[in-house]
């Protein structure tokens, strides 16, 4: 299948990786820019998982430009076409999701690109005949963030899959005992 990583996408974006700067002044208008840029960026990865938990498509849509690509692997079309897809399955497959991000590193390819991967720890929690199960899964994604209009927004975005695991499980608390997360 190849390498799906940061290398992957910048190549599809014309840039080698020789171009693209750590450099936290270089090519902005400073420290300060980049720093309410890498804020807002990770502000979306974050609304991303609100949005995926709670099946809420529009919140899941807004972090994606209209025209941008997501390869989930299973799936492969534009953001919001996925945000529709993705929210539909969790909400009909499962009782619960809890998706948590862990770092994020920026790599700026110019003072309005930016390309990112982040670290992604998602559980599925489900029923069948047997009980509950929690499912696992852990990767990478690695996004292209592109500002237009004064936001940023994912243009292109890439699930790596590192590991995963499904375990049957006993629930421990009775129903009721806390206040469920609801879904939109």
């Amino acid at each position: 299948m190849g390498n799906f990583g940061l290398p992957s996408i910048i190549a599809k974006t014309g840039t080698s990786v020789a171009a693209v700067s750590t450099d936290p002044v270089e090519g902005t208008s400073g420290i300060a820019d980049r720093l309410s840029a890498e804020r807002e960026i990770r502000r979306r990865l974050l609304d991303y998982c609100r949005g995926i938990d709670t099946c809420d498509v529009g919140l899941v849509a807004s972090v994606y430009h209209p025209d941008s690509f997501d390869d989930h692997g299973s799936f492969q079309g534009s953001g919001h076409d996925f945000a529709r897809y993705a929210t539909a399955a969790l909400r009909e497959r499962y009782e619960a999701t809890q998706h948590t991000i862990g770092d994020s590193a920026f790599d700026w390819m110019d003072h309005g690109t930016v390309a990112t991967e982040t670290y992604v720890q998602a559980q599925h929690l489900g029923r069948d005949d047997d009980g509950h199960y929690l499912e696992w899964f852990a990767g990478v994604y690695v996004d292209l963030f592109e500002l237009r209009d004064g936001s940023w927004r994912i243009a292109k975005r890439r699930l790596l899959h590192t590991w995963d695991k499904i375990e049957r499980i006993d629930l421990c608390f009775e129903p009721g005992r806390f206040t469920d997360r609801t879904r939109v």
